[in-house]
């Protein structure tokens, strides 16, 4: 990858599609209630691209993006999407491509060997956590196995926090508790892994303020502006990544929920300065990703 030539770093995008050719059962249902929240025809259609689409979306856009699948077979029921396929196909696409994995919490000491041959042989650079989908607070202290396999390989630790679109408007939620995504249970992490980079995926709304809070006292916390268009934005939240957070915020999309297009248009839009648009776009995440 040379970063140089690209406009922007996507720190926040999605490898939807399985890797098992019929999905599991409520499958189809999920991903139809995240289209109708984000207004996402795609998504209601069942046609969710696959990574190397995504890759030719964001070529075509000179967008990096760190991909990821998401792992929440305990809770969900639902098989993940292969760590090591996601990595390879980014291999394939590494002018564009940067590779994170997932691994539920739940798989403790087994998870933790997956991360250490993820890093070691397929070049994976983070990993993803989805705390509401996983069923986990964050600082438990039996995800921590994880944790230390990650920051002991030099990986980054991606945390989704507040509540976005997912399972909102299904039954129960879909069984999924707000609760686990506060990420002030986050501040137990960086506390207890002060070298492990740390980020925090979306505005942790209805805890924006605990989230940006979190981000100003740890110096390994960093925050993705992913999940929600920047029109939305909570004013706050526009003022820290103005000034006290410019150089600890994140552009992300939330691909293929939000495209970049939108999120990018919208951007423009909420008086971010000048000066700082360059490090949310893309030196932020060059610096982070140490590309």
């Amino acid at each position: 990858m040379n970063a140089d030539e690209l406009v922007a770093i996507d720190f926040h995008t999605h490898a939807e599609e399985p890797c098992n050719p019929a999905r599991d059962d409520g499958y189809n249902e999920f991903q139809a209630g995240m289209a109708a929240y984000f207004k996402n025809p795609a998504g209601a259609e069942g046609m969710l691209p696959t990574v190397e689409q995504t890759a030719a979306y964001f070529r075509e856009r000179r967008i990096g993006a760190v991909i990821f699948p998401v792992d929440a077979e305990r809770e969900t029921g639902f098989r993940r999407y292969s760590n090591e396929e996601v990595a390879r196909i980014a291999a394939e696409n590494s002018d564009i491509l940067i590779p994170f994995a997932s691994i539920d919490p739940a798989k403790g000491r087994m998870g933790a060997r997956e991360v250490r041959r993820l890093v070691r042989d397929f070049g994976v650079k983070g990993f993803k956590f989805h705390p509401t989908m996983q069923g986990f607070f964050p600082n438990d202290r039996s995800a921590y196995v994880l944790y230390e396999a990650i920051a002991e390989e030099g990986a980054i630790a991606l945390f989704h926090t507040g509540q976005t679109g997912v399972g909102s408007g299904l039954r129960g939620g879909m069984g999924m508790r707000l609760k686990y995504s506060n990420p002030i249970h986050i501040d137990d992490v960086a506390v207890d892994f002060p070298d492990m980079p740390i980020v925090l995926a979306h505005p942790s709304f209805p805890w924006t303020e605990e989230g940006l809070a979190v981000a100003q006292h740890k110096p390994n916390v960093y925050i993705d502006m992913s999940g929600w268009s920047p029109k939305y934005f909570p004013p706050l939240f526009v003022k820290y990544a103005n000034t006290i957070l410019k150089k600890k915020m994140l552009f992300g999309s939330d691909w293929p929920a939000i495209t970049p297009d939108r999120w990018l248009a919208d951007f423009e839009t909420i008086g971010i300065r000048d000066e700082v648009k360059p490090l949310i776009l893309k030196e932020n995440a060059r610096r982070l990703l140490k590309i």
